[in-house]
């Protein structure tokens, strides 16, 4: 038995997560929130995290659905608790998994919020008007920020923490694809259209000061946050007529997606190209790829028409 602390055999965890996994500094920051939680939990019923039993995960849970949380927010906070403690049990910190036979919370596959090529088109046309009619060129400078952060993220489907972070060389690059290095340190090629490189090429012509970052701010980072350009993004969507609860630079990678898979790429591709390990994490899509054969077979099909 372990004689480290609750905080101290989290931190042992995280430290694993980091060192091992490569896990990325939001990933560890949503871990620690949760862990918190649960710890805190553990305190208030002054269970010790070496001695919790299995009935001791599910009262957890079922105080997680007393608070309200989804059931997917909640299964998201048992993977969490899962993981933290397989990974003392199979240190020797503790003498059992008590999560072992402990089933999450039942929820359904939601579908991804997407938006239609007609409502992307209308957004990266308010966009780049905004260069146009803007008053000054500090404005004209922001709103071709702005749109080149709309364009590359339609372009190339890459999650939120990686465009905000891109180096500035990428903005200047010959080729005709990003390397981007995603989740667990795993690099990908991602193609870059014509039209984002011009976003792009414009936009590094307004950039003055030297500096790291294609999207440079005054933040910790140095670089534009993933909060701030989530924030823009729906100023954008409401002078476009769209609602605003509809849009998120999430939405706009899953319409990349979507958008892909209804002109016929293969669903592992799309896998590549959005930085999914696994397929299964690809197959939200797969709602999109059923409604083409259907239509496939409506039209195709000698026998469609009989």
């Amino acid at each position: 038995m372990s004689t480290m602390g609750p905080q101290g055999l989290m931190h042992a965890y995280l430290d694993m997560l980091a060192a091992e996994r490569g896990a990325a500094a939001n990933t560890l920051a949503a871990y620690r929130r949760d862990l918190d939680d649960y710890l805190a939990h553990l305190a208030g019923k002054r269970i010790d995290p070496g001695a919790v039993e299995p009935a001791g995960i599910r009262a957890y849970l079922a105080e997680l659905e007393a608070r309200g949380l989804k059931s997917t927010s909640a299964a998201r906070r048992l993977s969490c608790v899962r993981g933290f403690h397989r990974f003392l049990y199979a240190e020797g910190l503790v003498e059992g998994d008590p999560t072992a036979p402990v089933s999450g919370p039942k929820r359904g596959r939601g579908l991804p919020k997407v938006l239609s090529v007609a409502e992307v088109d209308r957004l990266l046309g308010v966009a780049k008007e905004a260069v146009a009619k803007a008053p000054n060129p500090a404005e004209a400078a922001r709103a071709g920020r702005m749109h080149c952060l709309i364009e590359l993220l339609y372009a190339t489907g890459l999650r939120v923490s990686e465009l905000v972070a891109l180096p500035r060389a990428a903005g200047s690059t010959k080729e005709r694809f990003l390397v981007v290095k995603g989740k667990g340190g795993r690099e990908r090629l991602v193609p870059l259209t014509e039209v984002a490189r011009s976003a792009m090429a414009a936009h590094l012509a307004t950039l003055t000061a030297p500096g790291p970052w294609l999207f440079p701010a005054d933040s910790e980072t140095g670089h534009l946050t993933r909060q701030a350009f989530a924030r823009d993004l729906k100023a954008v969507a409401a002078a476009a007529g769209l609602r605003t609860d509809k849009i998120s630079p999430h939405v706009l990678r899953h319409a990349f997606a979507s958008h892909l898979l209804q002109n016929g790429a293969d669903l592992r591709v799309v896998q590549e190209l959005l930085g999914h390990a696994d397929i299964s994490t690809t197959q939200i899509y797969t709602h999109v790829l059923d409604e083409r054969l259907k239509q496939m077979v409506r039209d195709l099909h000698p026998l469609a028409g009989a």
